[in-house]
């Protein structure tokens, strides 16, 4: 596997990692509290996490105005609908079965990406998407046994992964800004549109320590966890992080049954085992043949060992550094990934 692959498999995991610990969590601390409620302070706990790591701008992009309408659209789906449909759902059914059921995020990502960005998908891939898809159906028909208040809450699930597959894909054309600001961007809008909708529907405000507990959550588990998925897509691509990131459904499983969960069935465990196939078949991808590099200006972080920045510096920084910078027409044959310079058609 090349070098951006593993870099980007590195932090998509442990991305997957901390979004994974934090779904029993949620759970947990955010019992008899309203969804909007626990979303503005998993978010507002996020912003905070975003303002600090933000990176001077030498070193990184800054965000546009041209970045406004995606920068709302991917706040309106990541961090008002998703995280409030989770909460919601995390109220009303098992959370081994709702974190087994993140796990179509990945399916929903893969998909978007392929319709909206050509992200390469060949028969391993659909394979994989299959397996996925084949998994979280049987979650539902599983969850369906216990009558209609769990599966509610299972399908109030399934909404928040479709949520945040359209948050991924429209996300990756953030990839290349300061992943600090745009985290912190992205929380802010959340966390006050979740606030004002708390409002409105009058949920209780939450017990201090309750509050405190999931504003720690939303800095590890959405914070930081976000910001690793950004600089994850930068590397490889918005469909390839999304099936190592589907690892964290997996994790939040082992948590929630180290919390005391015993709700998993055979059934469950055969969606999950079908699920987790689905994810390792499609890291076991590779791709590589010949392709063209078309000439392209843009503003990104980047440093000058990677084979596709070779412009001239006055004073060659020897670190990661960022400004508007000019790539040659190219060709070459080399294992890569849909990052922001492989975009190329597959005919």
């Amino acid at each position: 596997m090349n070098a951006p692959a593993l870099r980007g498999g590195a932090l998509a995991l442990l991305a997957a990692a901390l979004f994974g610990i934090s779904t029993p969590l949620v759970q947990s601390f955010g019992a008899g509290l309203g969804p909007f409620t626990t979303a503005a302070l998993l978010y507002a706990g996020a912003a905070v996490i975003g303002a600090l790591l933000r990176r001077p701008i030498e070193r990184e992009a800054r965000l546009m105005a041209s970045d406004t309408p995606r920068l709302l659209a991917v706040a309106a789906f990541g961090a008002v609908v998703g995280p409030a449909a989770l909460a919601w759902g995390l109220q009303r059914t098992s959370g081994t079965g709702a974190s087994l059921m993140l796990t179509l995020e990945a399916l929903f990502t893969a998909v978007l990406a392929w319709l909206l960005y050509r992200e390469t998908m060949d028969r391993r891939v659909w394979a994989a998407m299959v397996l996925l898809l084949i998994g979280g159906a049987t979650l539902v028909l599983d969850q369906g046994r216990f009558g209609g208040t769990q599966l509610a809450g299972l399908i109030a699930v399934l909404l928040a992964t479709a949520a945040w597959g359209a948050d991924n894909t429209l996300s990756r054309a953030l990839a290349e800004r300061d992943p600090g600001q745009v985290v912190m961007a992205k929380a802010a809008l959340g966390a006050t549109a979740t606030a004002i909708a708390a409002c409105l529907f009058g949920e209780p405000l939450p017990r201090l320590s309750a509050g405190l507990a999931l504003l720690a959550v939303g800095a590890t588990g959405y914070g930081l966890s976000l910001r690793f998925y950004l600089l994850a897509q930068r590397e490889f691509g918005a469909a390839r992080t999304g099936s190592v990131f589907a690892f964290a459904p997996f994790i939040g499983a082992l948590v929630a049954f180290g919390l005391g969960d015993r709700s998993a069935s055979w059934m469950m465990a055969g969606g999950g085992v079908l699920m987790l196939a689905g994810v390792l078949v499609h890291l076991l991808e590779r791709h590589q043949h010949e392709h063209m590099h078309q000439a392209m200006q843009h503003e990104h972080a980047h440093t000058h060992d990677d084979g596709h920045h070779n412009h001239e510096h006055e004073v060659m920084p020897v670190e990661s550094h960022s400004h508007s910078h000019r790539h040659q027409p190219a060709r070459h044959s080399h294992a890569h990934v849909p990052d922001a310079h492989h975009t190329h058609d597959h005919h």
